[in-house]
């Protein structure tokens, strides 16, 4: 544990936003090195968005470093985390790595470098004990995952297709109001929405009967659309960016407003967008155009038999040590990579292998629990063990 602690503090301390090319370099050769010490044959392979993408346009982003190491098994396990932060560079100084009783704080700690430093330990321990049985042993870590895995998404999908089980390190439970562990056989799809009204400019003051107000049209879509989302189903909306207008003594001619859109599977996502398209034709103020811009990002991960088996045998490891993990079979909002490793998956993919924390995407109160790292090292340690050996089956 207290080494776990100290690779913590290390990881915390290299700022790794999506956007900081140079700080996922630094952390990446800093994963990479450390693989290697372990036995792995490393690989840093540089990703860029795809030409089409609408926001980052061909841009370069975060690195992936892959590893390997050939054993004398029978499966082939891969262990899955991401090093990429929603922080821009300079917060690190408003929370720097502190542990304050069983809670170790710092920015991304909880999403998602408690995964990796996880995975780094795993990977250490069997190679201190000379555990080889497995065909053989990745490790993936991604650098662009806050941003939807633009760059990594197809690779993690080829690796999810070529190995027996792939384990992600997601954290593994709140930490609040005393949540347990858990493992997921579920997480959210994911897709944006933008929407842009076009009106017509004029003097707010002399003439405003001869505009049209886009921003009055944006906020009557917005406030209609709210309640397109079904709770019950996992399906939902939310507006989170809106901005029109240019000087305050005229009428907006344009307005522009991007939403956050989950689903538990892709049929939901076409109703929702049909409803959305089906709602702009009513407007609220005549000669006013609107476009929607409706964009599918990461997919849903639903569980196959082999995860569910994964699932089960990682109850029954959890139990030799007299602890108990819960297996979550509804997404709650969140997307993750194991969508991308289930979309053409060889075995079983399992999500939430990582640390019991509290905070995700918060300036001033993510932490993990200390507490946990010694049942979560021997639960990702045995099922790499029990995988490799082939005494998982479905």
């Amino acid at each position: 544990m207290p080494a776990l602690l100290a690779t913590l503090e290390s990881l915390v301390g290299i700022e790794s936003g999506s956007r900081d090319l140079e700080g996922l370099t630094r952390l990446a050769q800093t994963v990479a090195a450390r693989l290697r010490a372990s036995g792995m044959q490393v690989e840093i392979k540089p990703t860029k968005a795809a030409d089409f993408d609408p926001t980052f346009k061909g841009a370069p982003l975060g690195p992936m470093v892959y590893a390997t190491r050939s054993g004398r098994g029978v499966k082939k396990v891969l262990l899955i985390a991401h090093m990429d932060t929603v922080y821009p560079r300079g917060m690190v100084a408003r929370q720097p790595f502190r542990i304050d009783g069983d809670r170790a704080y710092g920015l991304g700690i909880a999403d998602d470098k408690q995964g990796v430093a996880l995975i780094l330990h795993t990977v250490e321990l069997l190679a201190r004990s000379g555990f080889t049985d497995y065909a053989q042993l990745g490790v993936l870590i991604n650098g662009d995952e806050e941003i939807g895995s633009r760059g990594s998404s197809a690779f993690i999908t080829q690796l999810g297709s070529e190995y027996d089980a792939v384990f992600s390190f997601e954290g593994g439970g709140s930490a609040a109001a005393n949540g347990g562990d858990m493992v997921r056989l579920a997480t959210s799809s994911i897709a944006g929405v933008e929407m842009k009204v076009f009106g017509k400019a004029s003097h707010a003051g002399a003439a405003p009967h001869l505009g049209r107000n886009a921003i009055y049209e944006l906020a009557h879509q917005i406030l209609k659309s709210r309640n397109l989302g079904d709770p019950a189903k996992g399906l939902q909306i939310n507006w989170t960016v809106a901005n029109g207008g240019e000087v305050s003594n005229v009428i907006p001619a344009e307005a522009r407003a991007v939403g956050d859109v989950r689903s538990l599977n892709e049929r939901d996502l076409d109703l929702l967008e049909a409803a959305l398209r089906k709602s702009i034709e009513d407007k609220l103020i005549p000669d006013t155009r609107i476009e929607l811009n409706f964009r599918r990002g990461r997919p849903a991960f639903v569980a196959n038999d082999a995860a569910r088996a994964l699932a089960r045998h990682a109850v029954q490891v959890y139990r030799e040590i007299g602890m108990q993990v819960e297996i979550r079979d509804r997404a709650t909002g969140g997307g993750t990579d194991a969508a991308y490793a289930g979309l053409r998956p060889r075995g079983g993919v399992l999500e939430s292998f990582g640390l019991r924390g509290f905070g995700s995407h918060s300036n001033d109160s993510e932490y993990v629990l200390v507490s946990n790292i010694a049942p979560r090292l021997y639960l990702a340690a045995r099922m790499v063990m029990d995988m490799g050996r082939g005494r998982i089956s479905w």
